[in-house]
């Protein structure tokens, strides 16, 4: 890792003009926004193979595999979890350290930088949040239930971004910024709610094991180490001591990406300038057919000036993204969406509070309480509209957030011990996540085609 504060120029390095912000900004965010829309119909395909699966005949060999018991021994460390919460417990780390990257992106280089920009999506988030925890204790305060209030408040950045670049091609790309910034927001308030209200037993002997942690990352990013195998270690040792904490394992991942440094070692300006002068020297010399050790030797440079160039985070980001896309999600999705559907009917369980609650809180809720929001800080002068959008399209944009698959569950896994409640809040948010995501594209799309009727028609094909 690299240090965080300035570095000198490089000697001798020719003075270029920062990359455009197109290449900088608007090429990163249109690939971020492909690969969470791309990784949404892997998780949708995992959630429906859990279901079936937990359903079927062989729904004894589902239970099976997640109740493999898998341990790790190291000297006087043992560490004996079952297969589902090595995903949710160490996997799920990994997601949550991305998410870090990302939220830390977004306060340095995208749209939570300023404030007045980040106004509007940072308030709506919190109107996301609250009213979908409101109405779930309609439901259930005082209840069995009421420790679930936190489940109704998270948006699945995957499904609605991907449910958006589906239905909303025609929709402004202000739009699409807004809805991903207002769930990296509510990722933030996830996290904070997770810390705060979902950790039991707390250990201080381990907390100050993490704290101290947490220095020696410091101390090497300070000392310019740029090795990652002792962060790693590092990041091994801290993910320990919070997990024996008490506090949910996930926040190591979480503080590991806000230390991530966002700064690249040398200036890319620079290093541009001497990896030009590398291949300029290398475009001189005249060709044989055959790349010698020199030549090599200037490509391995030019690589290595390349990689200096580019911050740790969005290195680590552009690396580990797919990966929490494609598999750490999918796999949490087949390990925890696998509900036993009672025999008397999915019918019965609709009037459980708890479903009822999560129902409420999701589809009512959210939209509820994103667009009362926005419309207080647009009339208080705090914010302003997308550009190019109207509050048709705020509705819209409210209704697929409230499709709260990934984290809902894993924050239900953390509010909930009894496995009735547990499998009740998951066909909650299976049942509203699937009804905010198909009311919210409808809407869009009708909104779309009253915006667009001559493409419409030009698109429908002629009955002569």
């Amino acid at each position: 890792m690299a240090r965080t504060g300035s570095t000198p120029a490089l000697s001798g390095a020719p003075q270029t003009p920062r990359r455009p912000v197109r290449s900088a900004i608007v090429h990163p965010l249109q690939h971020f926004l492909h690969t969470e829309a791309a990784s949404g119909v892997f998780l949708l395909i995992a959630a429906l193979v859990a279901l079936v699966w937990a359903n079927s005949p062989a729904a004894g060999s589902y239970e099976a595999l997640w109740h493999t018991e898998l341990g790790i021994n190291l000297g006087p460390l043992h560490l004996v979890e079952d297969a589902r919460h090595w995903v949710n417990d160490l996997l799920m780390a990994l997601f949550f350290f991305v998410v870090g990257l990302e939220i830390k992106r977004e306060l340095v280089l995208g749209e939570l930088r300023d404030p007045r920009v980040a106004a509007l999506p940072l308030i709506a988030a919190v109107g996301g949040m609250i009213a979908p925890a409101l109405l779930y204790l309609v439901f259930n305060l005082g209840g069995p239930g009421s420790p679930g209030w936190g489940v109704p408040m998270a948006t699945d950045i995957a499904f609605a971004v991907g449910i958006l670049a589906l239905v909303g091609r025609r929709a402004p790309s202000a739009l699409k910024v807004f809805l991903l910034t207002l769930a990296v927001a509510d990722d933030l308030g996830a996290i904070a709610v997770i810390a705060v209200f979902y950790t039991r037993d707390l250990a201080p002997t381990w907390l100050l094991v993490a704290a101290g942690t947490v220095g020696v990352i410091i101390a090497m990013q300070r000392l310019g180490i740029r090795r990652y195998v002792p962060y790693v270690v590092a990041a091994a040792v801290l993910w320990l001591a919070v997990f024996e904490s008490g506090v949910h394992a996930t926040i190591a991942g979480v503080v590991l990406g806000f230390l991530t440094p966002s700064r690249p070692l040398h200036p890319p300006e620079d290093v541009s300038g001497l990896a030009e002068r590398h291949l300029e020297l290398l475009q001189a010399q005249p060709p044989d057919g055959i790349a010698d050790e020199e030549e090599q030797a200037t490509l391995l440079e030019v690589a290595r000036l390349a990689r200096e160039g580019v911050s740790p985070l969005a290195r680590l980001e552009s690396m580990l993204h797919p990966w929490t896309s494609f598999l750490v999600l999918p796999l949490f999705a087949l390990a925890n969406a696998g509900v036993r559907l009672p025999a008397t009917g999915i019918a019965a369980t609709f009037t459980e509070p708890v479903t009822l609650g999560i129902i409420a809180g999701l589809v009512v809720g959210k939209p509820l309480g994103i667009v009362l929001a926005s419309f207080i800080t647009v009339k208080a002068g705090l914010g302003t509209l997308p550009r190019a959008c109207g509050w048709l399209e705020m509705i819209g944009v409210g209704m697929l957030a409230g499709v709260g698959f990934t984290v809902a569950i894993f924050i239900a896994g953390l509010a909930f011990t009894d496995p009735v409640l547990t499998d009740a809040a998951k066909i909650g948010i299976l049942g509203a996540s699937l009804a905010a995501g198909l009311l919210g594209a409808l809407f869009l799309a009708l909104r779309n085609a009253a915006e667009n009727p001559e493409e419409i028609a030009a698109s429908t094909p002629s009955t002569n």
